[in-house]
């Protein structure tokens, strides 16, 4: 990550720079939405058997790469999708060592309830092409590259950091199509593998859905998404990044060539890794959109697109950072698995300097994120989204939460912490590589084995699911399948907590996470149903405690931000032999409580969210280094850098609170 390029890659990235000038971009029309459904898939849904109209917790994983994405077939994964069901609802798939012809048998420790592969839209038809010898193109520098022992670097040939579209001429011809044609092929394949896989019969075991990322790194700058969409009538080509450079040119295409152009295409969109994006994710300036009603639109547009934004995933959490310019109060747990801090040495935090204002320097390039602004934090996007509405009347961050693995091995919802397996093809198929501190992003201590998103729906099927995506009634975990409650309103009882039948109260009463509380003119402080339930397979780790965390605007514009202990006992002495790996201490395997805010201000909007925190226990590379035999330990084990305890948890989604518009005096 110093910002040097290798010799391969310069004389790689060069021609396809150099190209781009006079590449044509294609007509709109190529995006018209088509029913790629299944027959079987296109009868009426019968309802699942198991049907709870409280709704019940399903758990998945919506950011899955397999050897479909250039970057991973780059690490030598040979896995498609097939294989990537395959392993998450249950089954064994065997995966490379280190390019050999040996390889390592893989198998989830609990199925999941749903996945969807999300192969980088970028490069697909240019892989097909490539891999193909009969095709004229196979000798292009391009492909030479692609096929090379040295591989180019796999976040270098990501990172399209040119403002237009660009396709290699030799390869793809000087209009793109031949590669977007190829694209078109196996976009084709992909939808086809969610649809062998969605159980659409009443039992409803698993629960596929048709997605891809689209994958911005404008400027080296983060600015990745994964597309999710409801069913199989999908885009006839995905929109790649080389089709629309600005993530409002995707937002657009989406709405305009599927949710208004077929009646039965429905989609979002889901930003990721905002933590890793120099504040650009989240940024409130918009090029080309400099008066207000503009502003207000493209916030709009953004709203129906993006209902859920993911939190956690195996490039760290993306939730919150002390010390940051601009931002009230500290927060003890915003230093869970950091992942920028391990990349760089450790005096980067210090050295490094806040993100200029005003669209984030839209003119300058980043080698990595390489400045600090609260807006790549997802916590203070939420508070920036309410400073947006009262200003544009569109919160465009009104997020719902999420979390995925971001695994790129094609090992849906891997997340265990006790058997990890690498995410990363060759670059940590080896428990030495995944506990060292690597020179790049691609290797080391500085991933995790990533999340899951948990979702509260009737049922498992995939209307339900993205109904509940739709209205942000979802949970992101760092892997535990810990189960978050969380519902607001004004007449919660004090004692629900005690009640057989809490949660048809709770939504009776209020407001489940994702939800707005409703309009309420009596200044009364709302209450919040803040519960959990701890994971009770995997290592069935006891939960220690609740925390509902707000957020507001201080009249100075600074974010403010506040951590409240609800449930539980912080100080309950848990902890973890670090010589064995042996938890200690009691936890709870269920907290509740109702829980009124102390500080709450009738005229202030604010964003409460709950969090689940687990009992200590041992990191994954405190596991694999205790595997290994003493003399075979790499010297990471051993630094006081390396972590070895963590704290598992879960978030939910947020519940917003809006002041009743004041009532208009005589005469106006």
């Amino acid at each position: 990550m110093n910002g040097t390029i290798s010799p391969l890659a310069a004389a790689v990235v060069a021609p396809f720079l150099l190209a781009a000038c006079g590449t044509e971009l294609p007509p709109e029309t190529v995006y018209d939405a088509v029913d790629l459904r299944a027959p079987e898939q296109r009868a009426e849904r019968v309802r699942c058997r198991h049907h709870v109209t409280t709704r019940q917790a399903f758990f998945g994983d919506l950011h899955v790469h397999t050897a479909l994405s250039l970057d991973a077939w780059s690490l030598d994964v040979r896995v498609g999708p097939d294989d990537a069901y395959r392993y998450a609802f249950g089954q064994s798939i065997r995966l490379p060592l280190n390019g050999a012809t040996k390889a390592r048998e893989v198998r989830i420790d609990r199925p999941l309830d749903f996945a969807a592969v999300t192969d980088h839209a970028e490069f697909l038809g240019e892989q097909a092409l490539c891999l193909d010898a009969s095709d004229d193109g196979y000798d292009s520098t391009f492909c030479e590259a692609v096929r090379s022992p040295e591989r180019l670097e796999p976040r270098l040939i990501m990172k399209v950091a040119v403002p237009f579209s660009w396709r290699d001429r030799a390869l793809c011809g000087a209009d793109g199509e031949r590669c977007a044609q190829a694209a078109q092929g196996v976009w084709r394949e992909v939808v086809a593998a969610a649809e062998r896989w969605n159980d659409a019969s009443a039992d409803c075991q698993r629960t596929t859905f048709v997605g891809y990322e689209y994958s911005s790194l404008r400027l080296m700058s983060n600015l990745h998404r994964n597309v999710i969409f409801r069913n199989a009538v999908v885009p006839n080509r995905p929109i790649s990044y080389l089709d629309a450079i600005r993530e409002w040119d995707l937002w657009r295409l989406l709405k305009e060539r599927c949710l208004d152009g077929h009646p039965q295409c429905d989609v979002l969109a889901i930003p990721h890794n905002s933590n890793i994006s120099n504040g650009r994710m989240f940024a409130v300036d918009y090029p080309g959109a400099d008066l207000p009603e503009a502003k207000r639109q493209r916030a709009a547009l953004r709203a129906g697109l993006e209902p859920l934004v993911e939190i956690m995933q195996h490039k760290g959490s993306s939730e919150c950072r002390n010390g940051l310019d601009g931002v009230l109060g500290d927060d003890e747990q915003c230093g869970f698995e950091p992942f920028v801090d391990m990349v760089f040495d450790q005096s980067w935090p210090e050295s490094v300097d806040s993100c200029p204002e005003g669209a984030v320097a839209d003119w300058m390039p980043h080698w990595g994120p390489d400045c600090l602004s609260p807006l790549s934090y997802v916590r203070y996007a939420l508070i920036e989204g309410l400073r947006q509405e009262h200003e544009l009347g569109v919160n465009p961050f009104k997020f719902g939460l999420m979390a995925s693995t971001d695994t790129h091995n094609a090992t849906a919802g891997g997340v265990s912490e006790r058997d990890y397996q690498g995410h990363l093809g060759y670059g940590d198929d080896s428990a030495a590589e995944r506990v060292q501190f690597g020179d790049s992003t691609f290797a080391g201590v500085n991933h995790n084995p990533g999340g899951l998103i948990g979702i509260w729906a009737e049922e498992n099927s995939r209307d339900a699911l993205f109904n509940a995506m739709q209205r942000r009634e979802t949970f992101a975990t760092s892997g535990p399948r810990i189960r978050p409650r969380f519902f607001g309103g004004w007449n919660l009882a004090p004692d629900l907590c005690e009640r057989p039948n809490r949660v048809a109260e709770a939504y009776a009463q209020g407001v489940p996470m994702g939800g707005d509380l409703p309009p309420d003119d009596r200044g009364a402080a709302p209450a919040f149903l803040a519960s959990a339930s701890a994971d009770a397979g995997g290592e069935a780790t006891p939960l220690q405690r609740l925390q509902v965390v707000k957020g507001w605007v201080e009249d100075d514009g600074r974010y403010a931000q506040q951590v409240f202990e609800v449930a539980g006992d912080p100080h309950n002495g848990a902890g973890v032999d670090p010589a064995t790996c042996v938890r200690h201490g009691e936890g709870f395997a269920q907290l509740c409580a109702v829980w009124r805010d102390p500080t709450f201000e009738p005229s202030q909007r604010a964003v409460y969210y709950l969090r689940a925190l687990e009992n200590p226990s041992c990191r994954y590379s405190a596991w694999q280094c205790l595997a290994m035999a003493p003399e075979e330990r790499p010297a990471d084990c051993a630094d006081p850098q390396t972590p070895v305890a963590i704290q598992e948890r879960a978030w939910s989604s947020p519940i917003w609170y809006t002041p009743p518009s004041p009532l208009p005096t005589d005469g106006q």
